[in-house]
């Protein structure tokens, strides 16, 4: 593919003026992940919905052409975990990172999943539990449905393996009225007992997240979608003014049921690594956790989808499942800092892309999906258009990056998660910009060379194709 004509752009102050394409030149990669099934790829993708995920089969479209059976695959946001687990699925090294502790938990459980046979033992145990204790959890869900909060019962802790008489926290009303008593009782006693880092714990806690509230019967509460929580003072008052009454569920059964979707197929035959941490030190902390497996410590690919300017609040959207689990969404939410301008925001991945670079190999390659925003809490964005070619050069191009281009990829209105928001919250247009980046020049011709190369969409795959 020819290069564009270039052009020189004004830089900041203090820099060398630079060459820059006049317009960032397409590159020949049909969407053709956009034809496929939405469930498509592996059956542990969907353990739990996540916010602004992308779908495993563009992970797919570009682990089959930019990459080859052992090498490794990073995402510094890696959400719920699709591009690492699709990489180990290929029999790839997967590698996800992401500062929200909740996505940690669910790229951990799909990279480090237990056995079926394990997962089915616990929740055996689970179950026995309950059926030994059921009476004394019912009470005390009882009690709590009854009484206003600030004088209601407290509750074991997530994960304190304590019983029913050992409360040290309340349940907030919000979750209270979403679970009808039996639920909620049961839901305690589990919570109790989960221990995050156990790998067959956090493969049952991913789970049962993924199946907290919805609208069929699959679901623990149907008080809202499955997709995000709504507003918690919606959900309590929305209780109090329909006197809305929660449908009695099994966490057992409907657990049970969960894990035969999961295990439809057979678990990938290596694991991946699941980082806790900020994504500007992502590739540092990843060559050093590759190293300390013995692994090769430089990725050949790296997918990934930063977060939109100014939209998603990854707490508060997750109050259910955060409490669930044990964590604060406020505090999550202080600590992604999810409200920047577009200077600061810039800024924020050309330090996540510089770091990444040595992490990269020679002939490394980057692909870096942004969304546009167009409204900001309900006023048209000036600041959330054009971001893909903004981010090329304000970040990945002072980073050292080469440009191999820009694939469009046009998403469907009603596949736009931030649609649910309405006009009140920053929302996505109906295009997302996918940079194809080399970490040298060698990177660029090999991005360039395999752009249309043929993917197999057989899944399992029949043969996988790269370069």
């Amino acid at each position: 593919m020819p290069d564009r004509a270039l052009t020189t752009r004004p830089v900041p102050a203090g820099q060398l003026a630079l060459e820059l394409p006049s317009e960032l030149p397409a590159l020949g990669i049909e969407p053709d992940w956009k034809g496929q099934p939405r469930l498509w790829g592996h059956s542990l993708h969907p353990m739990c919905s996540y916010l602004a995920s992308f779908p495993a089969a563009l992970a797919h479209a570009f682990i089959a052409r930019y990459t080859r059976p052992g090498d490794v695959v990073l995402d510094p946001f890696s959400g719920r975990g699709t591009a690492p687990l699709q990489a180990v699925a290929e029999g790839r090294i997967g590698v996800g990172n992401d500062l929200n502790p909740l996505a940690q938990v669910l790229t951990a459980a799909k990279l480090e999943p237990s056995s079926a046979a394990e997962v089915r033992t616990r929740l055996a145990a689970l179950r026995l539990a309950w059926n030994a204790d059921a009476a004394a959890w019912l009470a005390l869900a009882d009690a709590v449905k009854a009484t206003p909060v600030r004088s209601a019962p407290r509750v074991p802790a997530a994960g304190s393996s304590a019983g029913p008489d050992a409360g040290s926290e309340p349940v907030p009303a919000e979750v209270a009225g979403s679970f009808h008593a039996r639920t909620l009782a049961q839901l305690l006693l589990v919570r109790s007992a989960l221990q995050l880092d156990d790998p067959t714990d956090r493969f049952l806690a991913g789970a049962l997240a993924g199946i907290l509230h919805g609208k069929t019967p699959s679901y623990l509460s149907t008080i809202m979608p499955n997709t995000f929580s709504m507003a918690p003072r919606y959900v309590a008052g929305f209780v109090e003014r329909t006197g809305y009454v929660p449908p009695e569920r099994d966490v057992f059964d409907r657990l049970s049921a969960k894990l035969d979707r999961l295990y439809r197929q057979p678990l990938p035959t290596s694991s991946g690594i699941a980082l806790r941490g900020d994504a500007r030190t992502a590739g540092t902390r990843t060559r050093a956790a590759l190293r300390a497996r013995g692994l090769p410590d430089r990725a050949r690919l790296v997918v990934t989808s930063p977060p939109y300017l100014r939209v998603l609040r990854y707490g508060y959207y997750n109050w259910l499942r955060t409490w669930l689990l044990g964590f604060d969404p406020a505090t999550i939410d202080e600590a992604l800092d999810a409200a920047h301008r577009r200077a600061p925001y810039l800024q924020f991945l050309r330090v996540v892309l510089a770091d990444l670079r040595p992490a990269l190999t020679d002939d490394g390659i980057a692909v870096v999906v942004i969304g546009d925003v167009e409204t900001d809490r309900g006023k048209p964005s000036s600041e959330g258009i054009g971001l893909a070619e903004r981010a090329w050069e304000e970040a990945a191009l002072p980073a050292g990056y080469r440009l191999a281009g820009l694939v469009r990829d046009e998403v469907a209105a009603n596949r736009k998660m931030t649609r649910l928001w309405g006009d009140e919250a920053g929302r996505a247009t109906k295009t997302d910009g996918i940079l194809v980046l080399g970490a040298t020049e060698a990177g660029r011709r090999r991005a360039l060379a395999a752009a249309d190369v043929p993917v197999d969409w057989t899944w399992p795959p029949t043969r996988l194709r790269a370069i």
